[in-house]
């Protein structure tokens, strides 16, 4: 489980500015699926959004890939930093 976490975490500190405002937290709903939520400093939210949505695109195909191998459904909801 810890893996999707820190796979998601590695990414994102990885585009943004602000590394230390990164937090991920872990939600697990039924059966295989599991609820991933990110949020990052609001000044960061375009980086991790990307233009048309295509960043956050393509962390989510990563970090779903990435569960398939695993027979694991993972989903990605991004949350502004208040």
């Amino acid at each position: 489980e810890k893996m999707y976490k820190d796979l998601l975490e590695y990414l994102v500190k990885n585009l943004v500015t602000n590394p230390d405002k990164v937090v991920v937290r872990e939600e697990q709903k039924e059966d295989s699926k599991l609820m991933l939520h990110l949020s990052v400093d609001s000044s960061d939210m375009g980086r991790i959004i990307g233009k048309e949505g295509r960043i956050i695109r393509a962390i989510r195909e990563i970090i779903n890939s990435y569960g398939m191998k695993n027979s694991k459904k993972v989903l990605v909801n991004v949350e502004e930093n208040k």
